[in-house]
């Protein structure tokens, strides 16, 4: 039996101009109260990761949002400072198949960073991609643009809204399923997107903040 794979369709998810707008607004408002409840965290986070190695607190990185927009996306360094070199020589160890790469025991991770990857700490400065309308904070993951170069056309439909910090994918599966599995539930959040369910998702991401599941 074939496998029904969904297809967007991107006039009507842009015509629905009320949820959107509403949606951006509670991006703006919980993401300001987020940096300004959350910088006593983020300032011990950010002392930790700079005593251990001495290296950038912050890493940068260009990701791929709404429409193949390209924009700098803000995280916790968790990784060490020549990572993204090391990448090249780890890339036959990939866990999971499909345009990303994920690997459980990466030993370019950090100390602290295994704690705040676990506990998805290490996206906190999204909140600021989230304020400047670059993310919102529910949404697909915004992929890097080596990652879109392989994409389908199907998986290009998870770039017809703006990315998130949280989304369906790591609320549930996260790297349990593979490349595949995550466009389908990236593709079914769509489809299904109301401030209820986005509010159902950020209450789950606080969940899995305080008891975490299955991220690395």
């Amino acid at each position: 039996m074939v496998e029904e794979r969904i297809q967007i369709n991107p006039p009507k998810i842009e015509s629905r101009k009320g949820y959107h707008f509403v949606k951006r607004l509670f991006d703006i408002i919980l993401s300001t109260i987020g940096l300004i409840v959350l910088s006593p965290i983020m300032g011990i986070i950010a002392y930790r990761i700079k005593k251990e190695d001495g290296g950038p607190v912050f890493y940068k990185q260009v990701r791929v949002g709404k429409n193949e927009h390209q924009f700098r996306m803000y995280k916790f360094r968790s990784m060490i400072v020549n990572a993204d070199q090391l990448l090249e020589k780890l890339k036959n160890q990939n866990e999971v198949d499909g345009a990303m790469f994920k690997m459980k025991n990466d030993p370019r991770i950090t100390k602290i960073g295994h704690f705040i990857r676990e506990h998805s700490l290490d996206e906190l400065p999204q909140l600021v991609n989230v304020l400047k309308g670059d993310m919102s904070l529910v949404g697909p993951r915004p992929p890097l643009p080596s990652e879109v170069k392989q994409y389908t056309s199907y998986d290009r439909q998870r770039l017809y809204v703006t990315p998130g910090c949280t989304g369906l994918w790591q609320t549930t599966e996260r790297n349990n399923v593979g490349f595949n599995e995550m466009v389908k539930l990236d593709l079914e959040y769509i489809q299904r997107a109301s401030l209820s369910y986005d509010f159902w998702i950020i209450w789950k991401t606080i969940t899995i903040i305080i008891k975490p599941n299955s991220s690395y």
